[in-house]
């Protein structure tokens, strides 16, 4: 549930000012070390999916985050990935938060994960499916995360409302050339709160621009079964992207430890997508899920998507099409540990590896792990 928190004036806040101070330096000394470990089986290979046919590694992470001091905070997350025999590493997050400016404002600054849409500011491991709707997955490369830096704010308003506006290099996302010093700026207004004791909901509108031409390069997104993209670049793009995100989450009496229902979706739509695009050339896509936590240790959930996409083919472009249905049941004996089975249909046009699999899936947390958001 949403909480708005509120200084106390006179010497109350001169003491919670010691008290922060005093524990943003114990943890400085004492940093939280925490391991992610993401191992699956898939019974086939599939569209658009960076985890192919058999058994494998999926997103394992090393996270260590600290205070700074009484000004700042740091986190730097490594992930491992296995493909082919090879072990890939990246910085997917190496960052420096504000935590004392006024007016509810905070600046974050180095390679983070974007703000925009509901997912793309959530870790994986967090997901409730074994993969990113195939929205994310087509332009997005599952999570956009990419170096920059990002100002936000809490609106001094009685209802939850904050607002955001980034600026990356944009490499993750060109689709095409160009070289500006600023590729991508990215704006995110979200609105929330409390319908009832026992629900909750918030709401986002996300726009990010591409300043890198949206001259789409000719790819091979067939997805062959060799060819899976490890890389986490967006496979399709545009000149400008649109996000729309809506959550509702209910616990009786609000107890979310003994269950909880979440219905959450999205809409995306793309324009602009270079200069063979003809009028009412657009790419978009959707999904709409719903996951209940019928006990404290297991949850069933289910989740349908679209994508209507343009593969760009020489100076046209093949349209091609993804529809997907994905069945889960999760068992957690605590926050720490998660197994998953999966079993997801595929109907698609221009897609060489559209399949049908069943995935088993667990997810492993070593070390300090923080409560996840909204």
């Amino acid at each position: 549930m949403y909480r708005r928190r509120m200084n106390a004036p006179g010497i109350g806040a001169s003491v919670g000012l010691v008290l922060t101070m005093m524990a943003g330096s114990a943890q400085a000394e004492n940093p939280e070390l925490s391991f992610v470990l993401d191992g699956f089986f898939k019974s086939e290979d599939s569209a658009l999916s960076e985890r192919g046919k058999g058994f494998g590694l999926g997103h394992t992470e090393v996270s260590l985050s600290s205070a700074v001091d009484d000004l700042f905070n740091a986190r730097l997350t490594t992930v491992l990935e296995s493909h082919e025999g090879e072990t890939e590493l990246d910085i997917e997050e190496a960052f420096v938060d504000t935590v004392a400016l006024p007016f509810g404002l905070g600046i974050r600054a180095g390679r983070f994960l974007s703000q925009v849409g509901y997912l793309n500011s959530r870790h994986t491991h967090a997901d409730s499916f074994a993969e990113r709707p195939a929205l994310y997955r087509a332009f997005l490369g599952s999570h956009y995360f990419d170096d920059g830096v990002r100002l936000a704010g809490l609106m001094p308003v009685p209802f939850y409302w904050q607002l955001g506006v980034e600026a990356f290099n944009g490499t993750a996302l060109a689709g095409g050339e160009g070289d500006p010093a600023i590729g991508v700026f990215t704006v995110k207004s979200s609105w929330g709160g409390d319908l009832s004791p026992a629900s909750s909901w918030q709401a986002g509108v996300s726009y990010l621009r591409n300043r890198l031409d949206a001259v789409q390069e000719e790819l091979d997104v067939d997805t062959d079964a060799d060819e899976h993209n490890h890389s986490h670049d967006a496979a399709y793009s545009g000149e400008n992207l649109y996000l729309l995100d809506l959550v509702w989450k209910w616990a009786p009496q609000g107890n979310v430890r003994e269950s909880q229902l979440t219905l959450s979706g999205e809409y995306l739509y793309v324009d602009e997508l270079g200069e063979f695009a003809q009028d009412g050339d657009v790419q978009k896509g959707w999904y709409a899920s719903s996951v209940y936590r019928f006990h404290p240790q297991w949850s069933a959930g289910v989740r349908y998507g679209e994508v209507d996409l343009k593969a760009a083919h020489g100076d046209h472009f093949h349209d091609q099409s993804l529809k997907e249905t994905d069945v889960m049941l999760g068992w957690s004996r605590s926050h720490f540990s998660q197994l998953r089975l999966q079993y997801s249909l595929q109907d698609a046009q221009g897609f060489d590896e559209a399949n049908d699999t069943l995935s088993l899936q667990y997810v492993m947390t070593l070390g300090a792990h923080g409560a996840h958001e909204f």
